[in-house]
């Protein structure tokens, strides 16, 4: 897309900016080094960076919670089976020891668990840190509390951008306006990075971009579908929190659209194996039927099958002395309130906001059958003692107060990583060499690394689980570049990946060390009076970039 000089994006074609309306002692223009829009992890680490490289920055944050898929959206972290002692940033470390302190500080533990230096305060299966959102937000805004304090960061919280104004390939400004007062502000300054769930900024300035699925004749990748798709996006999810007290009834009132949910079988490709709202669902791997249990009171598993109460516990009871918790938490994002039926993507407000508001109603649905239908180890059916936990959300309506997303828009960038250079069999067929011995592709302008199976969830466009093994891979610095845009750089699941690839580098720790070069990359660029693309393409300077970031505890290299 080729820029006028000087145009003005507007966020909703044909409508008439807003005037901006300004409390008492705020200013209509705000001036920073660097403008970050979105305060997830991404966003947070890249502030992080900024700020301890001597940077003034302005974050702000559709929620009232900074944190995104780790607080507002509820979600424990997802993380590989080496994250305690290699392949993440030495601050990711330090956030997840935080968390852990937090817990030693604030929480009566047992004497064991106060002494374990591997605290996992939920103990579920899904990660070696499952703790609560409120902790993890605490903890996030106490790091970021000191800068807040001098100055040196401005915090927007509930604000989200309404325009911007693009001189040919540079963001010269961006417009945000408070969802609770309607008041706007512009943000100005050298550099902008969209740091957003969707990529909100991407439309709002004409940064190229690509939704959905690519065509496996354009990719070459071997999971990827025949044709290209924009609209085949994966489902997200409204999460919620649980506890279960036996013998008493928690029963929420009958969800106005139950009827709907209960009855719901997903059209899939290949067929899901039922109804939604159920315990047999599609394994990810095989495609073929699998069986998973429920059981509040059960171990890890259920009769064989998968737990799905510890599957995201957040909070093991056993870890705390008597009368802290009524019992275990659990942190409901499964396969069967994953939202199949839209997305959030390429629709207006009005119809994403139908779609949010589905899912709740899915969400909802599912905690009812679980009080009321679901089958029981010992024969009967229903858990009435689940009780809804509002207060772990910070929501009336007791759901998280965003959705979890998968995907988002993604730049058009200098180099897109496809599925040859991470996935282990597409990248066995490119190297020759067997599964059990190819290694992803070793990148020069390598600025953080990471690990996790490419693992897409059932789509809106009728794609089942696509899920299978990936290798240890890097994350290279052409992938933050948009191919036009100078000023504009991506902090999140918006960066240069495919359909495919966005499956394994969407989760906590690779969204955090994306936040944090991107941090790292606009100090350095400021520092040198450089364009963040000349890093890239000059040898020397591309030297020095990761040599200071190396420093600054950024692993770039998967040990040997």
């Amino acid at each position: 897309m080729k820029l006028t000089r000087r145009r003005f994006c507007s966020a909703i074609a044909a409508t008439p900016l807003i005037s901006p309306r300004f409390s008492a002692g705020d200013e209509a223009e705000l001036n920073r080094d660097v403008v970050i829009i979105g305060g997830g992890l991404g966003g947070c680490a890249a502030a992080i960076a900024a700020l301890r490289n001597g940077l003034r920055v302005v974050m702000t944050e559709q929620s009232d919670w900074i944190g995104g898929q780790l607080t507002s959206q509820g979600v424990p972290a997802d993380e590989h089976g080496w994250i305690e002692t290699a392949g993440a940033n030495r601050s990711y470390r330090q956030l997840r020891s935080q968390i852990r302190q937090h817990y030693r500080m604030h929480y009566p533990l047992t004497d064991a668990a106060r002494k374990n230096a591997a605290l996992n305060p939920g103990n579920g299966n899904v990660s070696r840190l499952c703790a609560e959102p409120r902790v993890s937000l605490a903890v996030l805004e106490a790091w970021l509390e000191p800068f807040e304090k001098s100055g040196q960061l401005v915090l927007l919280r509930e604000h989200v951008p309404v325009s911007a104004n693009v001189d040919a390939d540079r963001v010269l400004a961006v417009t945000v306006r408070s969802t609770k007062s309607g008041d706007s502000r512009v943000l100005t300054g050298p550099y902008f990075v969209d740091a957003t769930e969707l990529g909100d900024l991407l439309p709002l300035t004409g940064t190229e971009f690509i939704t959905g699925s690519e065509a496996r004749s354009e990719t070459r990748e071997l999971h990827a579908g025949d044709k290209v798709d924009p609209t085949n996006q994966q489902a997200f999810t409204m999460c919620f929190a649980v506890d279960h007290l036996a013998g008493e009834n928690h029963t929420i009132d009958r969800p106005d659209k139950y009827d709907f949910w209960r009855d719901y079988v997903p059209k899939m490709n290949p067929p899901w194996p039922g109804r939604l709202l159920d315990f047999t669902y599609t394994h990810p791997r095989t495609g073929k039927p699998k069986r998973l249990g429920f059981d509040p009171d059960g171990g890890k598993s259920v009769n064989g099958a998968l737990n799905l109460w510890t599957y995201r516990r957040i909070i093991d009871d056993s870890l705390f002395k008597p009368g802290r918790f009524d019992s275990d938490i659990s942190l409901i994002n499964w396969p069967q309130n994953d939202y199949l039926l839209g997305n959030l993507i390429g629709v207006s407000d009005d119809e994403a906001a139908r779609h949010v508001a589905r899912a709740k109603q899915l969400s909802l649905s599912l905690l009812y059958w679980l009080q009321t239908e679901a089958p029981r180890p010992d024969g009967g059916t229903g858990f009435p003692g689940l009780r809804l936990r509002a207060d772990l959300m910070g929501t009336e309506d007791g759901l998280a107060k965003m959705p979890y997303v998968r995907e988002s828009r993604r730049i058009k960038a200098a180099f897109t990583v496809l599925e040859e250079h991470v996935g282990r069999e597409n990248r066995s067929v490119v190297t020759g060499q067997s599964p059990d011995e190819v290694s992803a592709a070793v990148f020069a302008d390598s600025v953080g690394v990471g690990s996790y199976p490419i693992d897409l969830h059932p789509s809106s466009g009728g794609d089942n689980y696509i899920d299978f093994d990936s290798l240890r891979f890097q994350i290279p610095l052409g992938s933050l570049l948009p191919v036009h845009m100078q000023n504009l750089l991506p902090a999140c699941k918006n960066i240069g990946t495919t359909h495919i690839t966005s499956g394994c580098y969407r989760l906590h720790p690779v969204e955090w060390g994306i936040g944090e070069a991107v941090g790292c990359l606009v100090s350095f660029a400021m520092k040198k009076k450089v364009k963040p693309s000349a890093i890239r393409e000059t040898p020397k300077l591309l030297a020095e970039f990761k040599d200071a970031i190396r420093q600054q505890g950024v692993e770039s290299e998967w040990p040997t």
